[in-house]
């Protein structure tokens, strides 16, 4: 694109002189060939190079121009809002040096331990979010004792040292469709890259996204994605509110190909500058395949709302799919004008095990994947067979990343790894 601003030749408009300059090549956005706007004369000495350009016109002499000749109006309106668009769009693919300065930022190289552990050896526990309420830190987390999923919460001091205080999502002997399986995260968190993490009311209550279903066993039959809200302080243990029926299942009528089989986690976005459109975001995996949905992959993908109740999916396709395996469990927050999305991968690639990684995009939509070192795996003893499932907090300098670890008898706990080398952790999975 051109951009018109002080140089040394200029255009030609009706008798009007533009000055411009060349910038830097300006990528996906609609151009019009100069040689191709209809009543531009070309002329001031610009030579031949300029034959096929592109062009974006000043505001200012657009004004000018066509209080001069309103013949030219059309052309030329027309070639401002390919203007316009030129110089606000971004690039759909994030440059890999970016990428290595959000690696640098984010990477935790120093694996605390397990931070919060199960009661017994037939409990499995596995994390879901983390946020701050007054000057205490309180997380989300699943228990899994063979019945199904039920959401705790926990509270520490510190982010290190973890109190358990009770149910949030509980199981229930109705014939409810989510009787059996409550796995939830609080959302509309403070999106922001080392901001408050503070949780944001939205129509005076407090929301988390979930999956359920009624089927009896570890993710086991239909699940669905639903939503649930509160009146009442989120840092003290309480049974929340459900809508009581799912807003996205793999048996919807408009579900896609990708997944149309089972949905597991769930984030969502307040995006106040409404980046897709819409104020709520929600990013998932599901699994899913156009042949055979039930031995399909696991990817992620969006769906949006305007109230938080009613959700429709955005585009046909998931936003991050490896093809093989498990794309899964979305965490985002926004560094500067990045989002980057952390997430968990598995069994592709010709690994057997589950880490760390993340995504970038400038859209919410377009993602960027990270292919360089992982930001957790397998190394010690408690997560030598998954380290995987990020919590990502950046904290008065340091970075927290909590992830569920399994060990090689498949006990499951929550364990940290940090950005600054904060000792070990005391803790171990119970022997009995």
């Amino acid at each position: 694109c051109l951009l018109v601003f002080p140089g040394q030749n200029s255009l030609l408009f009706g008798g009007h002189h533009t000055k411009y300059k060349r910038p830097a090549k300006c990528k996906g956005c609609l151009r019009t060939p100069v040689k191709d706007v209809p009543g531009l004369d070309i002329e001031g000495g610009l030579g031949d190079d300029l034959k096929g350009s592109f062009l974006k016109i000043n505001f200012f002499d657009l004004m000018i121009l066509t209080l001069k000749k309103f013949a030219y109006l059309a052309p030329l309106v027309a070639v401002l809002f390919v203007g316009i668009s030129c110089s606000n769009s971004k690039p759909e693919q994030v440059p890999q040096e970016v990428m290595k300065q959000i690696y640098e930022k984010v990477k935790t190289p120093h694996k605390y331990g397990l931070v919060l552990v199960p009661e017994h050896r037939d409990q499995k526990v596995d994390c879901r979010s983390v946020f701050r309420s007054g000057d205490h830190w309180y997380m989300t987390y699943i228990v899994y004792e063979g019945r199904g999923y039920e959401t705790w919460l926990a509270e520490s001091e510190d982010l290190v040292n973890w109190t358990k205080k009770g149910r949030m999502l509980s199981f229930s002997d109705s014939t409810r469709w989510d009787a059996n399986q409550n796995s939830g995260d609080v959302v509309l968190r403070d999106h922001t890259w080392g901001g408050s993490y503070r949780l944001q009311q939205y129509q005076d209550k407090y929301w988390m996204s979930y999956y359920g279903g009624t089927s009896i066993g570890y993710e086991a039959g239909k699940l669905s994605i639903s939503i649930a809200y509160t009146e009442k302080d989120p840092s003290i243990a309480h049974e929340w509110i459900r809508l009581g029926q799912p807003v996205l299942a793999p048996d919807d009528d408009n579900a896609s190909w990708w997944d149309n089989a089972k949905m597991y986690k769930s984030t969502v976005l307040w995006d106040k500058s409404q980046t897709t459109g819409h104020p709520f975001v929600m990013y998932y995996n599901a699994l899913g395949d156009s042949l055979n949905p039930d031995r399909g992959a696991e990817r992620i993908g969006m769906a949006v709302s305007d109230d938080m109740r009613n959700w429709q999916r955005y585009g046909e396709d998931p936003v991050l799919n490896h093809h093989d395996g498990i794309t899964g469990n979305p965490a985002i927050q926004k560094m500067g004008d990045i989002w980057v999305m952390f997430y968990f991968g598995a069994f592709y690639g010709g690994r057997d095990d589950a880490w760390n990684s993340f995504a970038a995009s400038y859209d919410l939509v377009n993602w960027t994947d990270w292919t360089g070192l992982e930001l957790i795996e397998p190394s010690e003893s408690y997560d030598a067979r998954f380290a995987h499932k990020p919590i990502v907090i950046n904290h008065e300098g340091t970075v927290y990343h909590f992830y569920c670890a399994v060990n090689k008898d498949d006990q499951r706990g929550i364990a940290l790894a940090t950005s600054t080398d904060l000792g070990k952790s005391d803790l171990q999975f119970p022997k009995q």
